[in-house]
Formats: C-alpha cells, sequence, structure tokens
C-alpha cells in the first residue's frame, strides 16, 4: 500500500470542471514495471509517479502510455508538492525542466516548450456551437478543436479527445494549451470540458506559460 492523492486541475471559477488527476507522492515505492497498469487501474487520464520530491524528477503516464510531457499533471503536481512537501522551484519530467510558480491569486503556472507536448492536431472551428457538437477525434489518435468566443478578450472554448492515449475525452488539457498558446502568441483564457478554465500566455525564450486553479479531492491508500 501507498497513499495517494487525487487532485483537480484547473478548476473553473464556479467550482465546476478541473481535470481529475493522480498523484504518488512517493513514486519510488510503485515499481517501474508496475506503474502502466496502476495508471490504467486508476482511469485519471494522467497519473504521476513522483521520484524525487526534492528535485522535482517524476513520471506521468496516461492510461495507455507514459508521456514525456503533459500541462495538467505538473501543475498538479506542482501544486501538492507546495501543499505537502515543500514547494519546488523546478519540475523534471523527462522532457527537460519545468519552472513552476504560484502567483498572488492562487494561480499555480509552469512554463515549458511546445516542441515537448504530444503530438496532437489542433482544429479551429467557426463557434463554440461546433465545438459543443463535436463528437470524437474523428481520424487522428489526439485532436483538440477550439473557437473563439471572444478573440480581442483572448476567451477561447475548447475540447479534447485522445483515445491514442487511452482518453476518450479530456476535461483540461495543459499540453494543447501551450499548443494553442504558441502557435496564437497571446494571453489566453480557454473554457474547456463541462467547465475547466486554463490560462495561457507567452513566457521568455519562445516558451508558453499555462496556469490554473487546482483543488484537493482526496486522499487515501492504494493497494501498488
Amino acid at each position: 500500500m501507498t497513499t495517494l492523492h487525487v487532485v483537480r486541475v484547473f478548476v473553473g471559477p464556479d467550482g465546476r470542471g478541473g481535470n481529475p488527476l493522480g498523484v504518488f507522492l512517493h513514486g519510488r515505492e510503485v515499481a517501474e514495471e508496475r506503474r502502466q497498469a496502476v495508471a490504467a487501474d486508476l482511469g485519471f487520464s494522467e497519473t504521476v509517479f513522483v521520484d524525487d520530491p526534492v528535485a522535482g524528477r517524476l513520471r506521468i503516464f496516461t492510461p495507455a502510455t507514459e508521456l514525456a510531457f503533459a500541462g495538467h499533471p505538473l501543475v498538479g503536481t506542482g501544486w501538492l508538492l507546495a501543499r505537502e512537501v515543500a514547494p519546488a522551484a523546478t519540475l523534471r519530467p523527462p522532457a527537460g525542466p519545468v519552472p513552476t510558480w504560484e502567483d498572488d491569486t492562487g494561480v499555480r503556472w509552469i512554463r515549458a516548450r511546445a516542441e515537448w507536448a504530444p503530438r496532437m492536431t489542433l482544429r479551429q472551428l467557426p463557434s463554440p456551437a461546433a465545438v459543443d457538437a463535436q463528437e470524437d477525434a474523428g481520424d487522428a489518435p489526439q485532436t483538440y478543436v477550439w473557437a473563439w468566443e471572444d478573440e480581442a478578450a483572448g476567451r477561447v472554448r475548447a475540447r479534447s479527445f485522445a483515445p491514442g492515449l487511452g482518453i476518450p475525452e479530456d476535461e483540461a488539457t495543459g499540453a494543447a494549451a501551450v499548443l494553442l498558446g504558441a502557435a496564437l502568441g497571446r494571453e489566453l483564457e480557454i473554457r474547456q470540458g463541462v467547465g475547466s478554465r486554463l490560462l495561457a500566455r507567452p513566457g521568455p525564450d519562445g516558451t508558453v506559460e499555462v496556469g490554473g486553479t487546482v483543488t484537493l479531492v482526496e486522499v487515501r491508500d492504494h493497494a501498488v
């Protein structure tokens, strides 16, 4: 048995939405050959195994595969480490070092490079209603559909489908926010899924910063 923390990442201003995330802060207690099976059993879009809380080293698994980088797991883990262990200035997934911090409004941020994100199709649709009517990823393993709600204000409606990663629909996708932020090169407020809110903005040296609100759902023992 080991301890599992469950959080919701990118919670909306009304408390709805947020992508559930499982985090094992004592990830070394889970054998490497067991991690994929544990992630599949939990069924979250991603599960994080923290191998070194002080250095910020961690690994990320979807129900079907391991990822070198993913947004909502890093935002959620950065928030959880600050709450349960100690604030980590940098997280270290396999893709590379990811700075993380919390601003004075309680938003947790990460800074990353678009080339680290999993491959996905970004498809702009003509209206938020067209985004809401989207049924699946089409013929792509991962599709992110989006439309302007208010282009002048930078407000976006989006949904994400990732069957290739074992995720029929993702409630909030930080990696997609990194890609969209890089493509558009401006500050964005993204409304995704049933009520999630993601913030994105250009960072230094071609990076993109993505942030949102995180809440704790539960802490429980889990057999591994």
